[in-house]
């Protein structure tokens, strides 16, 4: 059986942010929640649901990420720039 990096989808509080996706990954999305309701044996989520436990699971993955996260800059340190 397959292994995806998802599992079953937390039903949490949400915070509403809107965002545009390119039209692929609008498709990948679709595509991960078919797959997903399949390796579940529940039905197919709301793809839009998928895009917070992903980045959740990316972040949490992320070695440089949790690495400064638990050394936060020093005192006197520059912040990095935003752009924008």
């Amino acid at each position: 059986m397959m292994k995806l990096k998802l599992g079953p989808l937390a039903d949490d509080k949400p915070v509403k942010v809107s965002i545009e996706l390119p039209a692929g990954v609008h498709r990948d999305l679709i595509a991960y929640a078919e797959i997903l309701g399949r390796t579940t044996g529940q039905s197919a989520p709301d793809p839009a649901k998928l895009i917070a436990p992903m980045i959740e699971r990316f972040m949490a993955t992320d070695r440089v990420f949790a690495k400064a996260r638990r050394n936060p800059a020093q005192p006197g340190a520059r912040a990095p720039e935003r752009s924008g």
